[in-house]
């Protein structure tokens, strides 16, 4: 199977979808929908996809440049999700019954788990610069949009362990490195 998040028009409604293909003969066919009409946007999409240690699905979503949605509990926009393959809620989420890992993401672009930990790791652009790596927590609230330069005072929200100021990096992907380049073993790279 590959698993694709992509962008659609609905009624003149940008949406996004997580589908599952079957990959035949270097084809995909057989559409099975994931999860269907999360908010989208010209900009803010997410869409990263990755399957965790834990074997579950995690989905970045963007704010879908609505910022209010990513603080917003009754919407799937700014969020990072965590779904059993089939789309359906798992058991253990930090909210019994919703998809919602974490919220407070402008757009996260990048997911990776640590090799030894398997902690959770996310990228995300910021405003204007003020781009983030941070260390998600089950339930945590990452600020956006009421934190726009990365860190605060308020215990409500979790400051990242990066945040690259007024440069701007626009972080993709990420991975961490495996064991075999000694002085990179279990360095967190991005893109």
């Amino acid at each position: 199977f590959i698993y694709l998040y992509y962008t659609y028009r609905s009624e003149g409604n940008i949406l996004n979808r997580v589908s599952r293909f079957t990959f035949r003969n270097n084809t995909l066919s057989a559409e099975l929908i994931i999860l269907d009409a999360l908010p989208g946007g010209s900009i803010h999409n997410g869409g990263r996809l990755r399957f965790g240690p834990d074997k579950k699905l995690w989905v970045l979503t963007g704010d879908a440049a609505r910022p209010a949605l990513a603080q917003d509990l009754n919407s799937l926009a700014g969020k990072v999700l965590r779904l059993n393959e089939d789309g359906s809620v798992p058991a253990d989420n930090p909210v019994k019954g919703s998809l919602v890992y974490s919220i407070g993401h402008r757009n996260p672009q990048g997911i990776a788990f640590h090799p030894l930990s398997e902690e959770i790791l996310v990228s995300s652009h910021g405003e204007t610069a003020y781009d983030e790596i941070n260390l998600v927590k089950a339930n945590g609230n990452y600020g956006w949009p009421d934190v726009k330069k990365c860190f605060s005072d308020d215990p409500r929200f979790i400051n990242p362990i990066f945040c690259t100021k007024e440069e701007t990096l626009a972080p993709s992907g990420i991975a961490f490195m495996g064991t075999s380049i000694w002085r990179f073993r279990y360095s967190l790279v991005f893109a």
